[in-house]
This record gives C-alpha cells, structure tokens and sequence, in this order.
C-alpha cells in the first residue's frame, strides 16, 4: 500500500499521481518491498514498462472511469453530488457503476492509500 500525498489541481493531473502511486506499489509487490531486485526481461520488468500503456481513462456523464489492463480500477468523481465532492476516488462496484458507500479518497487534495490493485476496501 502507498500513500499518494501530492495534490493536483486537475482531474488529469491527480488521476496521473493516483496511477504513478499504483505504479509504485506494483514496483514494491515485485520486489519484496525494494529488497530484491527485478531481473531484466522478466514477467515483472515487462509490466512494469507496459504500466502506463495499460490504462485506460474513459470519461463519463458523472465519473470519470480508470481501467487497468481489462478490469476497472477507480472511479473518479467529475463534479460535486450527494455526498461526493469532485476527485473523489469510488471503488468500482461493476464495470458500469462505481460502490456509491463511501469515497476511498480524493484525487485532487491526495493523503489516500492506493495498492496497485485498485482502491483499498474500507474498514
């Protein structure tokens, strides 16, 4: 788990940090937490380069909706309702709809956990 701590002043921008914090935690999952090393040519190494080619950001009428490689990653709020606040980060509930319990964080203000998996469950 890595803790996005950048602000942005755009959704593009906090979507990037929230990817490279991804990115970083998968870098961390290949290497026992930094203490080996990834061997070049390995399954590791290639994703690790096709990282940022995998993601796709599709926006929508209400949220913004982040897909790593064939699955959903986040849902991004686009602008203020109900509850929601414009960045928040929503875990996908199905490919079309994100879990509408409770924002995982914010994009735009950061201090957010992140796993290269996805948005954390909530506790």
């Amino acid at each position: 788990m890595i803790t996005v701590n950048q602000t942005a002043k755009t959704l593009d921008q906090g979507i990037k940090n929230m990817m490279a914090g991804a990115k970083q935690d998968y870098y961390f999952f290949h290497t026992s937490n930094g203490r080996k090393e990834i061997e070049p040519g390995s399954y590791g190494d290639t994703e690790l380069k096709n990282y940022e080619s995998k993601t796709k950001v599709m926006p929508g009428k209400k949220y913004i909706k982040v897909v790593q490689n064939t699955g959903v990653f986040a849902f991004i709020v686009k602008e203020d309702f109900k509850h929601f606040k414009k960045g928040d980060i929503l875990k996908p509930a199905g490919w079309n709809a994100p879990a509408l319990n409770s924002p995982r964080g914010n994009v735009l203000t950061g201090n957010y956990p992140i796993q290269w998996t996805g948005p954390l469950y909530l506790k």
